[in-house]
């Protein structure tokens, strides 16, 4: 057994499914996107953990299992809103205590970033803090205004500079359809202006999922209307459409997805435009929505 107090639930990426997680937090410090529910729960208010718990936590996991553990990931819903001190001190004590860890990563909030200097991010790089998961969601002031996110493209933009600049990689998430029917073409146009002006290491995109049949969403945003898959093919193609990148990552195959995507853009541009495209002519040819999605 893992020598860590979770509270449950417990979030990460997918690519993090072989790492640690090592809560340095509960919950998120936002917590107030209309289309998330990932820490409303009572128990995952947010809250700084102690530092002597964590550094303990680390302590008892190398003990444990030493070299074996080989990444790091920084939960809950954003790390970096720690000051840089304690943040350094736990990078520290994984360095000492799990010396096999090539890579400590978190979940990072674009907000955060502006109270931390390139300098104190290019440390905490220097520690061992290799990657951090923004959740852009979209690239519209609008779309972001209208769901809460309490963030714009320039706030966004200026936190992933900063992470580049530190040397830190970055991995961006796009929400595809959170613009709805009325907004979707620009969702779409900005938020490739918003990749394209920081050129991400990777990106994903995810589709837009409302639980609890949305309230929380449509009590903000009562004349919201979802894409259909053929509105949201049609939207990912004019995404892709408008990138220009040099060398990212891409990948459309979380769960939500109705098409699964991968590549290299720009490298693979035409090809994954060719098979979005190839969807949304041929929509019976693609792949249903996963069981546990149908009917939200």
């Amino acid at each position: 057994m893992i020598p860590i107090r979770y509270v449950e639930p417990v979030f990460r990426p997918p690519s993090e499914a072989e790492s640690l997680i090592l809560p340095v937090t509960d919950g998120c410090s936002w917590n107030k996107c209309t289309f998330c529910e990932m820490y409303t729960a009572p128990q995952k208010a947010f809250r700084a953990r102690s530092e002597d718990e964590v550094l303990a936590s680390i302590r008892r996991v190398g003990e444990l299992y030493g070299e074996r553990v080989r990444r790091v990931f920084l939960a809950d819903g954003d790390a970096l809103v720690l000051p840089t001190r304690r943040l350094l001190a736990y990078l520290e004590a994984i360095r000492e205590h799990l010396p096999g860890v090539h890579r400590v990563s978190s979940y990072c909030l674009a907000r955060n970033l502006a109270k931390k200097s390139v300098t104190e991010l290019r440390t905490l790089a220097e520690a061992g803090l290799k990657l951090a998961y923004l959740g852009a969601e979209s690239g519209d002031d609008e779309v972001l205004a209208r769901v809460n996110k309490g963030e714009s493209f320039e706030s966004t933009r200026s936190a992933l500079d900063k992470l580049g600049e530190a040397g830190i990689s970055r991995s961006v998430m796009i929400l595809n359809g959170l613009g709805g029917q009325a907004l979707s073409a620009q969702h779409a146009d900005h938020s490739a202006q918003l990749i394209n002006a920081t050129q991400p290491e990777y990106l994903s995109t995810l589709v837009v999922t409302l639980h609890d049949h949305g309230r929380r969403f449509m009590e903000a945003w009562p004349d919201w209307q979802a894409l259909d898959q053929h509105g949201l093919f049609v939207e990912m193609e004019r995404f892709l459409a408008a990138l220009e990148l040099r060398r990212t990552v891409f990948r459309s195959d979380h769960a939500s997805n109705w098409l699964v995507l991968k590549g290299t853009l720009g490298a693979d541009k035409a090809r994954l435009l060719a098979e979005v495209r190839a969807a949304i002519e041929r929509p019976d040819a693609a792949p249903l929505r996963p069981a546990w999605l149908r009917g939200l």
